[in-house]
C-alpha cells in the first residue's frame, strides 16, 4: 500500500490551472479556486491559472505554452471532460500528449464510482505527458476536482510517496530528447 516516506524532504513542484468554460469567469470558477487551495495547503507552487473557452485549438496552444514554460511542471485542468459536443479538453491533450497515462483515467473512474456510482462513465479525465510536463484534464465539478486531488494527485506529486510518483521521474520525462 502507498505511503509517505517522512525520511524525505518534500519537493514542491509548480503546478498551472486551466478552467476551461464559455460561461465562468474567476469569481465563478469554483472547481479552479479548490485546486489552487488544495496544490497550496499541500505546499506546492501555483505557476499560473487562466480560464479560456471551450476551443480545442485554444486549449491546446495554452496546454503547448505551459509545456514550453520552464516554471510550468504540472497542468490540472478542468472542466470539458464530458459527452457533449462543446466537450473538446481531452481532445486537446490528447493533441498535445507524447505519452498517455492510461491508468490515471482508470484510477479515476474507479474512486468515482466510489462516490457516483455508474455515473463515473461519463467522464473522460485523463492524463499525460509532454516535454517533461505532466497534463492533466479532470471534470469540472468541484467534487471530480477534489476526488482527483486528494485520492490520486496529491500522493503522486508527493515526492516522498512510496512505492513511486511522478515527482521523482520528472528528470526522466525528457531523456529521449537527450539521446540524440
Amino acid at each position: 500500500m502507498s505511503r509517505i516516506d517522512q525520511s524525505k524532504d518534500f519537493i514542491p513542484v509548480r503546478i498551472a490551472i486551466l478552467t476551461v468554460s464559455d460561461t465562468r469567469g474567476l469569481a465563478e470558477d469554483r472547481s479552479g479556486d479548490t485546486l489552487v487551495a488544495r496544490l497550496t495547503e499541500a505546499g506546492h507552487v501555483l505557476a499560473d491559472r487562466k480560464i479560456i473557452r471551450d476551443e480545442r485549438a485554444e486549449i491546446a496552444d495554452q496546454l503547448r505554452a505551459w509545456i514550453a514554460d520552464p516554471e510550468v511542471d504540472v497542468v490540472i485542468s478542468t472542466g470539458g471532460t464530458g459527452l457533449t459536443g462543446r466537450d473538446v479538453t481531452v481532445e486537446a491533450h490528447r493533441e498535445v500528449y507524447e505519452k498517455e497515462i492510461d491508468a490515471f483515467g482508470t484510477v479515476f473512474t474507479m474512486v468515482s464510482f466510489q462516490k457516483i456510482g455508474t455515473s463515473a462513465v461519463q467522464s473522460r479525465a485523463t492524463g499525460g505527458v509532454a516535454g517533461g510536463t505532466y497534463l492533466f484534464a479532470l471534470p469540472g465539478s468541484t467534487g471530480a476536482c477534489k476526488d482527483a486531488w486528494d485520492e490520486i494527485l496529491r500522493w503522486q506529486l508527493d515526492y516522498r510517496h512510496r512505492p513511486c510518483n511522478f515527482v521523482e521521474i520528472f528528470p526522466r520525462l525528457d531523456e529521449h530528447q537527450r539521446r540524440k
